[in-house]
């Protein structure tokens, strides 16, 4: 079947494109308002862009009636912002930010969370998470009335010892962090455990076994 998307339904685009893209990597972002307030709010349109430098985009959906959250709206002023990621144990934490509380209520208050300084920018990290991106925005991208994405430089990565297996080659113990990613309908997610592993192909060896027959 074939869905021609109309900008009238937005809502059958959405339910499509999160039914089918997944699973969605979390991007729990911490921003800093004006007034002082840490804002803390999930992100699943949101992925790593490219190395060199180093970017990644996020998505930012605004509601019609009542606008970006307060998280968006401090990035877009800031042009900072630092992406924790989302291990299974901070599942509850991370759903419980999704709240829609009032600007001067800060999130990661009612979540019970712990704040560690950031380097390189104003707003803090999420303590308690295994690996935080610190941000600032390269550009921002309005793609509709509603929307906008941010692309974003990492200044920084944080990433707990404990899931460090060689510093000096930047290997780290990814199947241990235990990360959860973001799936259809409301309120499903997705654990990254279960995996496999395919080799790269080479063009040689592709080449020289098409010769041979």
């Amino acid at each position: 079947m074939r869905f021609d998307l109309d900008p009238a339904t937005p809502q059958i685009s959405y339910k499509l494109m999160t039914a089918t893209v997944t699973p969605r990597p979390i991007a729990w972002i911490t921003t800093l308002s004006d007034e002082g307030v840490v804002n803390a709010a999930p992100y699943s349109f949101f992925n790593a862009m490219g190395h060199t430098p180093p970017t990644v985009a996020v998505g930012l959906l605004a509601d019609p009636e009542r606008g970006f959250k307060d998280t968006a709206r401090n990035i877009m002023a800031s042009g900072e912002f630092v992406v924790n990621l989302v291990p299974e144990a901070l599942a509850e934490a991370m759903n419980t930010t999704c709240v829609d509380a009032p600007a001067d209520v800060s999130e990661m208050e009612l979540a019970g969370l712990k704040a560690a300084p950031s380097e390189h920018v104003r707003p803090p990290r999420i303590a308690a998470s295994p690996v935080s991106f610190e941000c600032v925005s390269l550009s921002n991208v309005v793609t509709g009335p509603h929307q906008t994405i941010v692309i974003g430089r990492v200044l920084a990565i944080h990433i707990a010892d404990d899931f460090v297996l060689d510093a000096r080659r930047a290997h780290v113990d990814t199947p241990r962090l235990g990360l959860i990613g973001r799936m259809h309908g409301a309120g499903w997610y997705s654990r990254s455990q279960d995996m496999f592993q395919l080799a790269r192909p080479v063009w040689a060896d592709l080449a020289g076994a098409v010769d041979s027959k």
